[in-house]
């Protein structure tokens, strides 16, 4: 088993930054690819961005490329997810993810965390 523990959501204006990590424990945080997905009021949850084990390879949804960055440090057992110019369309619950292999799809993974609220005003 692998817990997941997101943090570092809050409310940021249009524009502003915003954090958020996930800390992993169980088992080795460095067996698994890792991912961000977020789901808002009404939607469905979709994917945000993936890394893998290694970090030597990233994938980002197109509605973040060039605005999110991903990142792990396994040392620390933990994931980020460091996200810039953040637009009201951002407003989500973002939830991490721990799969076999990175992916896009939520299907692909294999635990989740239990979320944390990012709000973006206009």
């Amino acid at each position: 088993q692998v817990q997941l523990v997101e943090s570092g959501g809050g409310l940021v204006q249009a524009g502003g930054s915003l954090r958020v990590s996930c800390v992993a424990s169980g088992r080795t945080f460095s067996n698994y690819a890792m991912g961000w997905f977020r789901q808002a009021p009404g939607k469905e949850r979709e994917f945000v961005a993936a890394i893998a084990w290694s970090s030597r390879s990233a994938y980002y949804a197109d509605s973040v490329k060039g605005r999110f960055t991903i990142s792990r440090d396994n040392a620390k057992n933990t994931m980020y997810l460091q996200m810039d110019s953040l637009k009201p369309e951002d407003t989500a619950v973002y939830y991490c993810s721990a799969g076999r292999s990175i992916s896009s799809s939520y299907l692909d993974q294999d635990y989740w965390g239990q979320g944390t609220q990012v709000t973006v005003s206009s």
